[in-house]
């Protein structure tokens, strides 16, 4: 057989790679709301749980997230997903929501008298699509995490932690004057005990916000014409503290 035909009739076989069929990729699939809220029920029963919390790796963190969220009885009947999904997703709903806390807090600072919350809500959502240019569209996510003082302190420490990678570190020079620790301070150095003074302020300053958060909770569970002006006053002063 001549050479070139014997090359013809070999490149025109049909080759088998073991596969019959080529695998399609992976559908991504949209979060519904009720996922949204499930998850951060994960994330955030997982979280406080102090067995769970301490001293556990990344990856069996989100592990017991994945659990949780696949065996909620409101998600029967749904396709589960993975923890790395999980992950992805709550970062996103971190980003966003914090985002609107700050066009939450400046739709409350610009309150005309006379305004309602919902005329709040719309000033909001106004001030994060003239900032971001797109809408806010995780209101229900930011419901379930505004008062979660588990949440706050997670993303302010997370600002903090980039605060100061953003300033650089002032170098003092030897022949500057550096400011002597007050006498509290001084006091506390010396007897060794500024870690007991910081964990009591700390201990006082969450059973106050607590104290703050129920008042709150029992003025927002109430029609706004039902109250005094003294409370709405003091609704708007919580809320504003509280963000």
């Amino acid at each position: 057989m001549d050479p070139f035909s014997l090359i013809a009739s070999q490149s025109s076989e049909t080759i088998d790679i073991g596969c019959s069929e080529v695998p399609k990729p992976v559908e991504r699939r949209k979060w519904t709301t009720k996922e949204d809220v499930v998850l951060i029920s994960a994330w955030l029963n997982t979280s406080k749980d102090p067995i769970v919390s301490t001293d556990q790796k990344a990856g069996a963190f989100w592990k017991r997230i994945e659990e949780y969220f696949n065996a909620s009885p409101q998600l029967v009947g749904s396709v589960p997903r993975p923890w790395g999904q999980c992950k992805q997703r709550l970062g996103r709903v971190n980003e966003q929501v914090n985002r609107f806390v700050g066009s939450h807090e400046t739709a409350l600072r610009e309150q005309a008298s006379g305004t309602n919350e919902n005329d709040v809500m719309k000033a909001a959502h106004d001030i994060f699509l003239n900032d971001y240019k797109v809408k806010f569209t995780m209101e229900h996510c930011w419901r379930e995490l505004r008062f979660d003082q588990k949440w706050r302190s997670n993303v302010l420490s997370k600002e903090g932690a980039k605060e100061k990678r953003k300033d650089p570190v002032e170098e003092v020079g030897e022949e500057e004057d550096v400011r002597p620790p007050g006498i509290k301070a001084a006091k506390r150095k010396k007897h060794g005990k500024e870690a007991a003074f910081d964990k009591i302020e700390t201990i006082l300053a969450e059973k106050k916000n607590i104290s703050k958060q129920k008042v709150l909770e029992r003025l927002l569970g109430r029609k706004v014409e039902t109250l005094s002006d003294e409370e709405v006053c003091l609704k708007k002063k919580l809320i504003s503290e509280m963000l």
